[in-house]
């Protein structure tokens, strides 16, 4: 699962119904309407956030549901340079994938992270415990992801949840 993240640079009616609380940044709003007002943006631009924007976002994951307190989960944050080495991930994946794949679609491949500031890569992590099966850690790991992005949302940062071919490969 990738996360894509920005700063939203403006409030649209048509996500925010609390445009006069926008300050220092950042838009704070209360749960409910993050809940039913949070859509995803998936054209991103403007500055990645960082400070506490990320550290609310981050913080927001480990308030998930989580039956047996596992954690079950890790989250990478890309930015900067490292998007250009997911990207040389990316196409090393899809040529032992597909060695017959042209060199445009490679491009295209490779051009695939650079399209947000930010990524976040949630991953599922499950561990072994008698009581709380793989599933239910998977949904967990799922659940901190969503809080992830409810946390972008309410801070008016734009986010984008992305799987595709390359959330599921081994590299």
């Amino acid at each position: 699962m990738l996360l894509s993240l920005c700063q939203v640079t403006a409030c649209s009616d048509t996500w925010c119904s609390n445009c006069e609380k926008r300050e220092f940044g950042w838009h704070a709003m209360d749960a409910l309407e993050a809940l039913l007002n949070r859509t995803s943006v998936p054209k991103l631009t403007g500055p990645p956030p960082s400070g506490t924007n990320l550290e609310n976002i981050c913080q927001a994951a480990l308030r998930a549901a989580d039956h047996g307190v596992l954690r079950p989960w890790r989250f990478l944050v890309i930015s900067g340079d490292s998007r250009h080495k997911l990207g040389d991930l990316f196409v090393e994946a899809a040529a032992a994938k597909d060695p017959t794949m042209d060199s445009m679609a490679l491009e295209r491949v490779r051009q695939k992270p650079l399209r947000a500031p930010l990524i976040i890569v949630s991953i599922s992590c499950p561990q072994s415990h008698p009581k709380v099966p793989e599933i239910e850690q998977d949904l967990s790991a799922a659940a901190a992801t969503q809080n992830m992005l409810l946390a972008a949302f309410a801070q008016g940062i734009g986010a984008f949840w992305r799987t595709g071919s390359m959330a599921y490969d081994t590299v």
